[in-house]
């Protein structure tokens, strides 16, 4: 289940819920009770890298092994 940030602008205090995609932009309450809240934009940070291959990948087969012509 994904998990969205949220912000009171009553207390100024960030808080995270887990909650389904389809409920994303109803109303929250913040820990503190307060309801003033609103959802924030979250930045998405993929890691990891990708090599550059040079040459046709050798999967095997005769579509990827270089076997065809």
């Amino acid at each position: 289940m994904p998990r969205y940030e949220y912000r009171c602008r009553t207390c100024g205090d960030t808080f995270e819920l887990s909650r389904p995609m389809a409920e994303s932009s109803a109303p929250a309450a913040c820990p503190a009770g307060h309801d003033d809240t609103v959802k924030l934009l979250s930045a998405v940070a993929v890691g990891g890298t990708a090599a550059a291959q040079s040459g046709p990948s050798g999967g095997g087969g005769c579509c990827g092994g270089g076997c065809c012509g």
